[in-house]
C-alpha cells in the first residue's frame, strides 16, 4: 500500500512567524511551527515530520506531494554532492538548513518515498490542506498562541515529536526531535 500525502511550510514574512504541515487527508494531518523561521524550514520541516509520523509503517512507499522544488532537489538531487563536500554547496559556502537536511537524510535511510513536485495555490485539494494548515500554525505563532498540531497519523505513536529549534544562521548542531 502507498501512503500519499501533501506537505507544506508558511512564514509570514521569511523569516517570520512560521509553519509546517502534512495532510493524508481530514482526519490524519500535523502542523507546527516557530516564532522565527524561513518558509524554506517549514518546507523541509513538514517533510521530516512525515516520515517520523510514517516511520512505524516503513515498508511501505510513501508518496510526498510538494510544491517546494527546495525540498525535492534537496532530497532527490543535492543532498549527495552536498554530503561528499562536508555540507557544502558548489560555491564553497556553507549549505542552509543543514541540521533539518541532516535529519531528513537520515530520515530517509531505508525508506521506499517518492516525490511529486504540485503546483501551489492551484486548487489541488491535499496541497491546499497542508497550506491551510501550515499557513494557520504560522498565524498563530504571529498572535502568540499554540497552533493546532492535529491528530497525527492512524496507528502511529500517540507521542509526537517535538518541533526542533532552527537556526537562521549558519550550519548548527542538528536539533534533536525526540
Amino acid at each position: 500500500m502507498t501512503i500519499t500525502a501533501a506537505a507544506d511550510g508558511s512564514a509570514l514574512g521569511n523569516p517570520g512567524p512560521a509553519g509546517w504541515a502534512w495532510v493524508v487527508d481530514d482526519s490524519q494531518w500535523r502542523a507546527g511551527g516557530w516564532p522565527r523561521a524561513t518558509n524554506n524550514q517549514g518546507e523541509l520541516m513538514a517533510v521530516l515530520d512525515l516520515l517520523h509520523a510514517t516511520a512505524h509503517r516503513a515498508d511501505e512507499q510513501l508518496h510526498v506531494l510538494c510544491d517546494s522544488q527546495y525540498v525535492i532537489n534537496s532530497v532527490t538531487k543535492w543532498m549527495p554532492g552536498w554530503k561528499r563536500k562536508g555540507w557544502r554547496k558548489a560555491d564553497g559556502k556553507p549549505v542552509l538548513n543543514r541540521e533539518l537536511l541532516e535529519q531528513l537524510d537520515a530520515a530517509l535511510a531505508g525508506r521506499w518515498v517518492s516525490f511529486e513536485w504540485v503546483k501551489g495555490h492551484a486548487g489541488h485539494p491535499l496541497n491546499e490542506a497542508a497550506d491551510d494548515r501550515a499557513r494557520a500554525a504560522a498565524t498563530a505563532f504571529q498572535v502568540g498562541q499554540d497552533p493546532d498540531q492535529g491528530p497525527g497519523l492512524a496507528g502511529a505513536s500517540t507521542t509526537s515529536a517535538p518541533t526542533p529549534e532552527v537556526s537562521l544562521e549558519g550550519p548548527a548542531a542538528p536539533p534533536t526531535l525526540f
